[in-house]
């Protein structure tokens, strides 16, 4: 019942402010126009202002979870008319706020203490309010100056009750939409309601500001990304205080201009730093709007950004991150052969889909946009290829990697803010090179040497008998009861060295302890010569190919468990020989 009183409150909302306004009529077919034009919504007078005002309001009204979408449109002001995209901008970080003594009663609440003996002037006036939370501005007895953000009162409630409704959306449509299960609705939103809790759990923003400020605590790195220092003891469950930071915000072009900021590597930097997070320190701050992002441009020809509000950040499986990097590399290489066999081998599209067609069809979709500046590229019409292609093959939705798309809408906008002449394929492609080098060469083995070889002395007494029950399957052609039979043939081996006696010799004259030795020897010297073959194999002519990886390679760089694996069987096998 609840959430059919929601569903009435959003109509409401949606009547009164008229935001029929926002849909072209051009673009309707003739039962949309036709609800359009009769709806309930055209007994309400249009309010004042335009139709980016009343959106923007209406989202706001709306709560956190309308205001999020609003967030993310305002990213896209290519995608936006003027009159909606500038009004969407204030939902970044000019949300209504709450009030001061409010939050003021919320942080005693949260310290047990009264705040004048913990900091000292501190605002009741916000510095900034966004969808979750808002901020405030305080500085420490030794003088440091910081804020303190306060979540809003009843936001629980809130992201709840909405999510709720969300959840029986997504159930509809996957039973009853045409296709609709390819878009897994139901584990996207359940993803996205745990997202926006974690949000609201500050401790957890804060060690989320630590681990990305760790991340780039390098010297290298700190050129590119300054992160916020925590400072933890005066922040809890409702409460995140931290460093105040004074940079420009990343929407404010004109002033960055007007700085003589290098606007180029400004944007370059910024595809950097996205591929340095996912994919070496695989820990991505997923928010990246522009109310999030500021510029440090106190040197203008090496400028750097500064990054805060790390309440929601992503992480990608081993396989998840292999995969992508590879589709991205052939990607940009053009080799659609290679785009479709790893979707294929992926589970990303079924396993029975034809290989040619699909190849022919990411052709078709991706051609047209290279070598071109991000400027020139039409990417509404792209999306709209890939979601007809996506139907055609029946490729579906991954969840884990939503997050992931979402932040690349995020990164897309700030870069044709910054610098839309950026060849955003010419900039990344390097870098992704760099990685799978890095990943399948010999820093990458040693390095999975390293982070195994605990694991690997742990079950190494273990390793004697797999070996040997897998080559006992091959001989006999049957792999059923291996393990369990294995004590059992130990026996039977002892009891037959016992009847035969010591030094009982068979027909050739060697002694039976002689001629299983021999045996073993065999055995291991092949596993070895073999262990070794595909380790070289797998570390060495991957990495060769790695410009212009032809299938086989595809598929040794597709299992990154292959070489760790193999190397301490090759280890064993040698010592043995």
């Amino acid at each position: 019942m609840s959430s059919v009183w929601r569903c009435l409150q959003i109509l409401w909302v949606f009547s009164r402010y008229r935001l029929d306004r926002l849909i072209p009529r051009e673009y309707c077919s003739r039962s949309l126009a036709l609800i359009l034009t009769l709806g309930p919504w055209r007994l309400f007078p249009t309010p004042p202002g335009n139709r980016g005002d009343a959106f923007q309001k209406a989202l706001e009204e709306l709560g956190p979870i309308f205001i999020k979408v609003g967030q993310l449109l305002s990213t896209r002001p290519d995608l936006l008319p003027p009159d909606i995209a500038i009004p969407l901008s204030r939902l970044q970080d000019e949300v209504a706020p709450f009030d001061g003594a409010v939050a003021r009663a919320i942080i005693e609440r949260q310290w047990q203490c009264p705040i004048e003996s913990r900091v000292l002037d501190f605002s009741e006036t916000p510095l900034a309010s966004a969808s979750i939370a808002q901020v405030h501005t305080a500085r420490l007895p030794d003088g440091q100056d910081v804020v303190i953000k306060v979540t809003r009162p009843d936001i629980r409630v809130r992201i709840d009750r909405d999510t709720r409704l969300m959840a029986l959306l997504a159930d509809f449509v996957e039973r009853r939409v045409d296709q609709g299960h390819r878009l897994n609705a139901p584990q996207v939103v359940a993803d996205y309601r745990q997202t926006i809790l974690d949000e609201m759990d500050m401790p957890r923003e804060a060690a989320n500001t630590s681990q990305l400020k760790r991340n780039f605590s390098a010297v290298a790195d700190a050129r590119l990304l300054y992160v916020p220092a925590v400072h933890w003891p005066l922040t809890g469950e409702r409460v995140f205080t931290m460093e105040r930071i004074h940079g420009i915000p990343i929407s404010q072009v004109a002033t960055l201009r007007s700085l003589d900021v290098n606007l180029k590597l400004l944007a370059e930097r910024g595809v950097e730093i996205f591929f340095t997070q996912v994919f070496r320190d695989n820990f991505f701050h997923a928010d990246m709007h522009p109310g999030n992002i500021f510029i440090d441009a106190s040197k203008p020809e090496d400028p750097r950004y500064i990054a805060i509000d790390c309440g929601i950040v992503g992480s990608l499986t081993e396989e998840d991150q292999a995969y992508l990097a590879k589709n991205l590399l052939a990607f940009f290489r053009r080799d659609y052969r290679a785009v479709a066999t790893l979707h294929v081998a992926s589970g990303w599209v079924p396993a029975d889909t034809p290989v040619s067609e699909f190849e022919a069809a990411i052709r078709t979709a991706c051609e047209p946009i290279f070598e071109r500046p991000l400027a020139e590229i039409s990417f509404a019409h792209f999306l709209l290829r890939l979601f007809e292609t996506a139907r055609r093959f029946e490729m579906e939705v991954q969840p884990q990697l939503v997050l992931l798309q979402k932040t690349l809408v995020h990164i897309e906008g700030l870069g044709r803010t910054l610098y839309p002449e950026l060849d955003l394929w010419q900039t990344a492609q390097p870098y992704l090179e760099r990685w799978m080098k890095s990943r399948i060469g010999p820093p990458g083995l040693l390095q999975a040497m390293r982070e195994r070889l605990p694991e690997w002395l742990e079950h190494s007494p273990e390793m004697p008998e797999l070996v040997y029950n897998a080559l006992q399957n091959i001989a006999g052609g049957s792999g059923v009861g291996g393990h369990l039979q294995y004590r059992e043939r130990q026996e039977q081996s002892r009891s037959r060295r016992a009847t035969a006696g010591r030094g009982a010799a068979d027909g050739n004259g060697r002694t039976w302890p002689e001629k299983s030795k021999g045996n073993g020897r065999l055995s291991a010297k092949i596993i070895a010569v073999a262990s070794i073959a595909l380790l070289a194999l797998s570390a060495g002519v991957a990495g060769f190919f790695v410009s212009n990886p032809p299938d086989w390679v595809v598929w040794i760089e597709s299992r990154p468990w292959l070489v760790p694996a193999v190397l301490p069987l090759a280890v064993w096998a040698v010592i043995c020989a």
